[in-house]
């Protein structure tokens, strides 16, 4: 295991990310079953931090962290040396913390535990996924890989301009048509931005609503696929949210 880890991230220099990954992920959680026994007005567990009455969200905390540690980070130049791999832990610790409440700073009022509040648990498994994705050694667009294939050819400074443009292109028509993640890990796997982005976009996203007529052939396809489709997937997405991060409220 050690040989693997040195092999395969320490010596690839993603030691940074791997690190900030894992506080990440252990940020997350933790702070996921703190709301939840204070939720739960567990007597063991303390309670919300309230100075003077004043109810401090742990968004707070994480932006302190997220400074510190990417300020840390900056001012080490060293990128294999522990303080390093501190200082991107300390980072990863803090965008759990805010990511966690995403929707409450996205909306500016408190829906932690309403239907809203589903965005940030979407938001931070996102987050996971495409760190993840490079962890593995993947790139954004294939830079690495088509910036390979074009230095050994003379006209490779275009050909790698037309493919990364072609492969952001995709993604962002796969966005606009509301496929979030499709769009998103289309970025490293470029075929399934493309698959994004040829196939219909869903009712409410932002390319229906300019591009399918209300009452037109193409919303009604949309609306049917979404039914058929799209529904029973983001119900299994809510379970799996739910069991990790709580059940919203029933009422906001």
């Amino acid at each position: 295991m050690g040989e693997w880890f040195t092999k395969e991230i320490a010596d690839t220099g993603r030691l940074r990310l791997f690190c900030f990954l894992v506080a990440f992920i252990a940020a997350f959680l933790f702070i996921r079953f703190s709301v939840r026994m204070i939720r739960r007005q567990v007597r063991w567990w303390p309670g919300n931090v309230t100075p003077g009455g004043q109810h401090v969200h742990h968004v707070v905390f994480g932006l302190v962290f997220m400074c510190v540690g990417g300020v840390g980070g900056l001012a080490i130049t060293d990128g294999s040396s522990g303080w390093a791999a501190a200082a991107a832990a300390l980072f990863g610790a803090g965008a759990a913390l805010v990511l966690d409440e995403f929707a409450l700073v996205l909306h500016l009022e408190d829906v932690y535990w309403s239907e809203q509040g589903r965005l940030s648990v979407e938001v931070v498994f996102i987050t996971v996924a495409l760190c993840g994705l490079l962890l593995l050694g993947l790139r954004p667009l294939g830079v690495d890989d088509v910036v390979e294939e074009g230095g050994s050819s003379g006209g490779g400074l275009w050909n790698v301009a037309f493919v990364l443009l072609f492969d952001l292109c995709v993604s962002v028509v796969a966005l606009l048509k509301g496929k979030i993640w499709t769009g998103l890990i289309g970025l490293f796997v470029g075929v399934l931005a493309l698959v994004g982005a040829i196939r219909l976009a869903r009712p409410d996203s932002l390319w229906a609503r300019h591009r399918y007529p209300a009452g037109s052939r193409k919303e009604r396809r949309a609306r049917i696929r979404e039914r058929r489709y799209r529904r029973p997937i983001e119900r299994l997405g809510n379970a799996v949210g739910d069991l990790v991060a709580g059940r919203p409220s029933t009422k906001d």
